[in-house]
């Protein structure tokens, strides 16, 4: 079974590309903390279609997000070294929290509940938030 979950901050903006068959494909890092905090790993989301669309219109750095996925390895020659990489093709991306500024309009990473949800009602966001869970796969 290939199946991945990881809560994380969005470490770098969100990259939309389109294939020549015209489908949408996002991609954007999330550090991932470990246990203690001290230190992170940070991992390459993919987001295909609809879903990488609403990424990349509501993924900024900073906001807090859960994916959950399956790992993608894949490898390939390059200045004649064989070269490799691990991705999460997210299945299902969800928002866990409006985004905190500070005074110079940075954005901080969302405060989150103990149960890892928006302190804010289910389904309330004002006219400029995304839904809490971004289209699925």
């Amino acid at each position: 079974m290939n199946v991945v979950a990881v809560i994380g901050n969005v470490a770098a903006q969100p990259e939309l590309r389109y294939t020549p068959a015209g489908k949408a494909v996002c991609s954007f890092r999330l550090a991932v903390s470990r246990p203690g905090g001290e230190q992170a790993d940070f991992f390459t989301i993919v987001a295909w279609e609809r879903q990488a669309e609403v990424c990349n219109e509501y993924l900024t750095i900073g906001r807090r997000v859960g994916v959950e996925g399956r790992l993608h390895h894949s490898t390939w020659e390059a200045d004649e070294k064989r070269r490799s990489k691990v991705e999460i093709i997210a299945h299902r991306v969800q928002l866990l929290g409006a985004p905190r500024r500070v005074e110079d309009g940075t954005e901080l990473p969302a405060e989150t509940s103990p149960e890892g949800t928006s302190e804010a009602s289910p389904g309330a966001h004002d006219a400029h938030e995304a839904p809490a869970e971004l289209v699925p796969a």
